[in-house]
Parts: C-alpha cells; structure tokens; sequence
C-alpha cells in the first residue's frame, strides 16, 4: 500500500513590526503609509491592518513599506498589522476630529481670537445659497453666521477683529459685524478669492484672472501685483515681515507658492506642488497649505531653507488655519458641485500658528 505524504508544517512567519508611519497624521480616508519589516504580502495576500479596530482598505504592500488607506469611521487610536502567526506592535496615529459637516469651503478657513471658526457654505457660481457663512465653536457646534452673500469665497480677520468676506460671483468684500450682518467694504475686485490682512490693516485680495489687491485702511484700492491667472483661485496669507504668500492652483503638477514683497516685486518661493490652495503660516515662519507632494496629497510643510514634507494626510484638503486653542484647522470639500460635502476639522500637530495682531 502506498504510504500517506507526510503534512508539511504551517510556515512560521516573523511578527509583523512597525517603525514609522508617513505622515503621523490623517484625515479620515486619507492615504498614508506603514514604514517596518515583514508587513507583507503572504502567500495568500496583504496583511490584515486595523486602525481603531476597523477594517482598512490595503493599497500596496511590500516587506518593508505598506500603504493603506484610514477607515471613514476611525478616530485617534492605534493602527496594527496583523499575519497569520501574530500582530505587530500598536503605532498611534492622529486623525482629525469632524467638527460639522454640510459645508462648501473652497479655500481656508477663519478662526477668532476666542478660537470660533468660520467656514463659507459658497456654492456653485452664481447660485445663492441659504447660509454664507457658518460658525462653529471648538466644541463642534455649527450656527449660520452670514446670509446674502453669493458665492462667499476669502475669509480674513482684520487687527481690530472684524471678519471680511469676499465674493467671487460680485467681485466685492464684505465688512461683517458682531451680529452677522454685512456691509460692502470694497468693489471691482474681479473675480474676488482669496482674502489676507498684514499687521497695518491692509488688505489683500486675490482677484483669480490674475491680480492682487492692496485695499489701504482708507479703502484706498490699489494693483499690488500680477501673476498668471487660476483657473480656481488664489490663497493669501501675510508673514509678520509683511512678505505675501500666495498660491493659485493650475493645471500643471509643477505649481509655486510665490512671494510678494512689500514694494509688489513677485518671486517663486518654492515651486514643485501639485493643486496647492489654502496656505496659513506658523510662528516659525514655516508655511503649511493643502497641496499635492511627489504624487500624495493632504497637508504640506515647507521650511524657509526648501524643504517641503507631508504632515498630514488628505484627499479632499482645500484649506488650514491655526487656531489660538493650540489646534490645526482643516478644510475639506470633496468636489461634487450639487451636494455640500464639505467639512471642518481639527486635530493637535504641535504648531504655533502665526499671531500678527
């Protein structure tokens, strides 16, 4: 009689382990990527990889890197990979924390002195929506704040503490009181974007088709400087030398965030994002914005000496600002021009933001 064939024994793999996760920070569904050893694949595929204890989407695997992407339901917790002899060591990751939702930001938001922040509800161009303007608190409750206002687009506080408000259909900006109520503070703006005070009390309006506004605290309106024209916006914001950074998405992957002195003279501050919109500066001086980086995109550090790298992970990313409570405020919109998809978020990355008044 034949003899049976001797079982071979189950192959013992190493644990999985992780070193390091790139970037330490994400959105939900945002995209990053496991740094370790022995993180797949198996013979019978990728690794198992919890996040919170939910199930994530694996995008690629090798021995050493793994990329997946956040489950839509996870919150700050621990990510682990798992194999069929054992688990890897628990490596934390930040995840933003929804603050409201049904929302149309298409640049950054605003945040006061006592930490609310304002968020447009814009709408496609030239349909007039309910709520202009939202408020929410830093516990997440959301207010309307402004209505009228068709296509609220920029919004940038001024030193004594008033909120403006740009609107890309009129080409005007608007004064908004304590109350909500608005004023027309300026005309002509073109197609009116981005919006940014300095520490005087100018301020700067981006009109899209390709010039810049100074608008003195006389109203005094003035062509500050050109640049190629977006074709979806420009983002403003001010350093406390009184240098203006502004970027304006086109359609090359090879995009600048550029730098306007204070005599208008333009330069290529850095240049190699991809789609890079709302910007805001840290006390350090370092810039952070909403871009694509080498193909990832979410949100992006570039250092005064060049150096560009990715904090934080997130597809629909259009805006930041930092808020005085200690957090980052984020921005999202996932581009589909009949639904508010829209939202806020804040999540703790350590960074002092900018405080020019």
């Amino acid at each position: 009689m034949p003899r049976p064939r001797a079982q071979s024994a189950p192959e013992i793999l190493p644990d999985p382990r992780i070193d390091d996760i790139v970037p330490a920070a994400a959105l939900p569904l945002g995209e990053i990527e496991l740094i370790g050893a022995h993180l797949g694949p198996y013979t019978f595929g990728p690794p198992a990889v919890l996040v919170d204890g939910q199930s994530a989407h694996v995008l690629m695997c090798r021995p050493t890197r793994l990329a997946l992407r956040v489950p839509e339901g996870a919150s700050t917790g621990l990510i682990e990979v798992r194999s069929p002899s054992g688990a890897s060591n628990p490596a934390p990751l930040r995840i933003a924390r929804q603050l409201s939702e049904g929302l149309h930001p298409v640049t950054s938001p605003a945040v006061s002195r006592s930490g609310m922040i304002y968020a447009t509800i814009s709408g496609p161009r030239g349909k007039q929506t309910p709520v202009s303007v939202v408020r929410v608190s830093p516990d997440g409750r959301g207010t309307p704040f402004v209505t009228g206002i068709l296509n609220a687009t920029g919004l940038a506080f001024n030193p004594d503490g008033d909120l403006f408000v740009t609107s890309r259909a009129e080409g005007n900006v608007y004064r908004i009181d304590a109350s909500g109520e608005s004023t027309v503070y300026a005309e002509g703006m073109g197609v009116a974007t981005g919006a940014a005070f300095d520490a005087d009390g100018n301020l700067f309006v981006g009109d899209r088709s390709g010039t810049i506004f100074k608008i003195d605290p006389q109203r005094r309106i003035f062509v500050y400087a050109t640049l190629e024209a977006s074709p979806a916006a420009y983002h403003l914001a001010v350093n406390k030398e009184g240098v203006l950074f502004v970027t304006g998405p086109s359609l090359t992957s090879n995009d600048a965030i550029w730098a306007i002195d204070t005599h208008g003279e333009t330069r290529a501050w850095y240049r190699g994002l991809g789609r890079p919109q709302g910007l805001a500066l840290a006390k350090n001086g370092d810039v952070y914005l909403a871009a694509c980086l080498h193909g990832r995109r979410g949100l992006v550090r570039v250092t005064s000496d060049g150096n560009a790298s990715l904090v934080l992970a997130g597809t629909s990313l259009v805006g930041v600002a930092f808020s005085p409570l200690g957090t980052t405020i984020l921005a999202t919109n996932l581009q589909t021009p009949n639904e508010l998809n829209g939202a806020v978020y804040d999540v703790d990355l350590g960074i002092e933001g900018l405080n020019l008044f």
